[in-house]
């Protein structure tokens, strides 16, 4: 297993999971950010439909949520409604069309595929499930795997000397602690 971190796992697999919310969101002239919105008001309650517990949950800027409500009520997704005892509060509802969006977005089919590359694989670490998901996802998203040379299949190692046997280059030491773009994973050969 590469020797990323955690974090650095979790911020890869946020990164492609992102990209594909872009694709599949941009399709219905929507950003991320709109249907975030929308999933987060479908789960919260009475107390927590408002725009400034939307800008806490996302952990947005009041004027992201602002625009991002303007969109919404534009697009007849969600309405504001005022608070029937304190004037100053306004409610946020999601309507028909809203619902009706959220009930045809599914899962990413990339992340359910993912996932099911790893069910049964038992793991030591988050770090190893992290990676192997990371590792499956990259592999059904169709995307570049940018891992460590030092784990990659083209990676050779002779006498203290490193070599890519893909690039045909030799390498120094800072580039195989570094990703690289051209990494190919033992899983992603086929050669678990």
């Amino acid at each position: 297993m590469p020797e990323l971190t955690t974090l650095k796992l979790i911020e890869r697999i946020s990164t492609l999971l992102r990209a594909e919310q872009r694709k599949k969101y941009s399709a219905l002239g929507l950003q991320p950010v709109h249907v975030q919105t929308l999933d987060y008001l479908a789960s919260c309650n009475r107390f927590s439909d408002t725009p400034a517990a939307v800008t806490d949950y996302l952990g947005l800027t009041k004027g992201t949520v602002s625009q991002t409500l303007q969109v919404l009520v534009r697009k007849g997704y969600l309405e504001k409604q005022q608070d029937t005892v304190d004037k100053r509060i306004v409610h946020l509802k999601i309507l028909t069309p809203g619902q009706e969006l959220l009930k045809s977005i599914t899962p990413f089919d990339v992340f359910t595929k993912a996932e099911q590359a790893i069910a049964n694989k038992q793991f030591d670490s988050i770090s190893a499930a992290l990676y192997e998901a990371l590792v499956a996802l990259q592999n059904v998203n169709g995307t570049s795997n940018f891992g460590q040379c030092k784990n990659c299949i083209t990676f050779s190692e002779q006498d203290d000397h490193y070599y890519c046997l893909l690039m045909q280059q030799p390498l120094q030491q800072d580039d195989i602690e570094k990703i690289c773009r051209e990494y190919i994973s033992v899983t992603n050969s086929g050669l678990v």
